[in-house]
């Protein structure tokens, strides 16, 4: 896990993780203008409603908002405009078959830079949770809430 330490985790889609059950997940690298790398290690990135879709054989990511840069000029870049992400043709492939499926989609979960200065998009392969599928999810977080608690008061009381 040396590899997690190294990274400089900027944005990250916490709402993926309650819309969707995540089945797998991928490294991609991700096509940038000059200004947008920059917004980017400003943490000026937002991947909400992002999502990425297999069109013509390229992975494309949408609706990942990449604000302005701040000291740029004329030449700034548009926030939503789709961006290319960099895989193997095996994994597109792969993937297109997948997503093809009733209910699977990809979603960005998080952007980083890697240790050597590289941006990189973590997507997941994941398919929609049901309303009471997010019931539950939340019940158990709150079930492993009150055994913590229970157990932390246990441990003080000796």
């Amino acid at each position: 896990m040396a590899k997690e330490r190294d990274e400089k985790v900027v944005a990250t889609n916490r709402k993926a993780f309650h819309d969707y059950a995540i089945e797998e997940k991928l490294e991609a690298g991700i096509v940038l203008k000059g200004t947008e790398v920059k917004s980017i290690r400003e943490g000026l990135v937002n991947l909400r409603d992002s999502y990425a879709s297999v069109d013509h054989g390229e992975v494309v990511l949408h609706h990942c908002h990449i604000s302005p840069y701040s000291h740029g000029n004329m030449m700034n870049h548009d926030p939503l405009r789709p961006r290319k992400l960099l895989l193997h043709r095996k994994e597109i492939n792969k993937w297109l078959g997948k997503t093809k499926q009733k209910g699977l989609t990809i979603v960005p979960l998080r952007i980083y830079f890697s240790p050597r200065g590289q941006a990189k998009v973590e997507i997941a392969l994941a398919r929609g949770k049901r309303q009471y599928d997010r019931r539950e999810a939340i019940k158990d977080r709150e079930a492993g809430r009150e055994l913590q608690r229970a157990m932390k008061s246990r441990r003080e009381k000796r």
